[in-house]
């Protein structure tokens, strides 16, 4: 409708913004910059759960049950993996249906970045990834499954939407590590449970890897190119050199159009483009760098938040028009 939610953390604790999108057309600057407009902040609050004792290092959103459930899965720097039912009508917006799992080694050992993601198919299947320790735990709600080692410090995890080799999606897992993109299943127990590696850049490191709806994989890093891979052959379909000034640190297919990616860099630009055709549609800036990104799971809605503290919100209509920033 006319505004859109934004959850966010800071330190050990979750903030929600509601934030009004007005129907404007934003103008455009030199080679397809769009220029900010202030928007309207309608409420602001705490989202009242249990709280984190160290720092937060990853916020991940998922649809529930029905249209007014949210699943929300926070991790912090020692693993700790919190996952809350969100009623986005009620007031307070937390059911009582959340969960809390403390690491699997109890948290031994020094803090560092940690992920997590939803299984697309099965909500209750969780992976989160733990950077020092070379580990991605794969739970079932608050039971533990398996373990999975990687060689070199885990950067990002996706469970992809869609796998064609006959595998089942919810069992598949695609993680960047160091200059490698690795495939495993967590069924299976050969090689770890690794089933494809694909080097990337020599002498580089990939920081984020994505998926679309009909299995396509990309992946960015420090090179500053997207590389698109086909899982059928492991081939590289694509390859969008130069489309970010600085390393690439996210990135997300569009869910208007497939052909178009979203692409953020560790400065202060999110870039959208046709990734086929190495070509720019848009981009726009924050005040300072990003600390984070992300898209909205079946709208082209993106939104960053910035060193300064500011959040931009970008609602991309059908057409790939933006109207609010």
């Amino acid at each position: 409708g006319g505004s859109c939610s934004a959850y966010f953390a800071s330190g050990c604790r979750v903030y929600k913004l509601e934030i009004s999108m007005e129907e404007e057309m934003l103008s455009r600057g030199k080679e397809s910059l769009l220029i900010p407009i202030n928007a309207q902040v309608i409420s602001s609050s705490v989202v009242d759960r249990c709280p984190h004792r160290s720092e937060i290092q990853s916020v991940v959103l998922a649809e529930g049950e029905g249209d007014s459930c949210l699943i929300l899965g926070t991790v912090d720097s020692y693993g700790h993996l919190i996952v809350s039912r969100l009623d986005t009508v009620a007031e307070g917006n937390i059911d009582r249906a959340s969960y809390s799992v403390p690491p699997h080694d109890s948290g031994v050992g020094e803090g560092s970045w940690a992920g997590l993601c939803f299984s697309p198919t099965h909500h209750s299947t969780v992976a989160v990834a733990r950077e020092l320790c070379k580990s991605i735990d794969i739970y079932d709600q608050d039971i533990h499954i398996r373990s999975l080692r990687t060689l070199w410090y885990p950067s990002s995890v996706r469970f992809p939407q869609c796998f064609p080799q006959g595998s089942e999606c919810s069992s598949i897992l695609a993680i960047t590590e160091g200059p490698q993109l690795s495939i495993w299943d967590f069924r299976m127990h050969n090689n770890g449970g690794c089933v494809q590696r694909v080097s990337g850049p020599t002498g580089g490191i990939l920081y984020s890897v994505c998926t679309s709806p009909s299995g396509l994989i990309a992946v960015g890093g420090t090179d500053r190119a997207v590389t698109i891979y086909d899982p059928r052959r492991w081939s590289a379909l694509s390859r969008w050199v130069g489309c970010s000034k600085y390393e690439i640190t996210g990135l997300s297919f569009s869910s208007v159009d497939q052909s178009f990616i979203y692409v953020q860099g560790v400065d202060y630009e999110i870039t959208c483009g046709r990734w086929r055709e190495s070509e720019r549609a848009f981009s726009f800036r924050g005040d300072s760098n990003w600390l984070g990104f992300s898209k909205c799971a079946n709208t082209d809605v993106v939104a960053g938040w910035c060193e300064s503290g500011s959040i931009f919100v970008a609602d991309v209509r059908q057409d790939l028009s933006v109207i609010g920033v």
